[in-house]
């Protein structure tokens, strides 16, 4: 029996270690499992996060064009409205021209007849829309030369004149919103 229980003792002893061992392994092979979950979960949520970023990235990008194409889209259509209105003051600008020329022309005495005071009251209205829309005259007699403003034609030797001052406005100019749409011509001393 001695012998019985050696045998017996050894086989349980042999029994418990490789259930142990077993035990072992199954630990190892389960945090391995553990370990390749955790970096499968890791694997996926980078790859989450990356998706995210380029989603975000693009999402950024796409809203910045359309803030870029709304602001020049704002700008081109303030210019195509600022194009169009100065064709059509420098279509107008010749029109006024003639009504200055016109009222210029009227004798003394005819100055107070009703067609000379209505034409006067048309011209003075016509003045206060292009004032109104931002239209207006350049100065020109008595001011400097000025090559942005004025556009000289004529030039006389004249000492009773400073040097490069305007004697007399053959044309007017005008501006509009600070804009030259017609240089004055001018005649110009010394």
């Amino acid at each position: 029996m001695t012998d019985n229980k050696k045998e017996t003792t050894e086989e349980v002893l042999e029994e418990a270690v490789e259930t142990e061992e077993n035990k072992i392994e199954e630990d190892k092979t389960e945090e391995a499992t553990d370990a390749d979950s955790a970096t499968e979960e890791a694997v996926v949520s980078d790859k989450k996060d990356k998706i995210i970023e380029e989603l975000t990235d693009k999402y950024k990008r796409t809203f910045a064009e359309f803030d870029n194409f709304r602001k020049r889209s704002e700008k081109e259509k303030a210019a195509m409205y600022e194009i169009g209105a100065r064709d059509i003051i420098e279509k107008v600008l010749p029109v006024v021209d003639n009504f200055e020329r016109g009222l210029a022309t009227v004798s003394d005495e005819d100055k107070g007849t009703p067609f000379v005071d209505g034409m006067d009251k048309i011209y003075k209205q016509f003045l206060k829309v292009l004032d109104d829309a931002g239209v207006k005259p350049i100065e020109a007699v008595g001011v400097e030369f000025n090559p942005d403003y004025h556009n000289a034609v004529m030039h006389i030797e004249d000492d009773s004149y400073g040097e490069n001052i305007i004697v007399e406005e053959l044309q007017k100019g005008y501006t509009y919103r600070e804009s030259v749409v017609r240089h004055s011509m001018v005649k110009v001393a010394n």
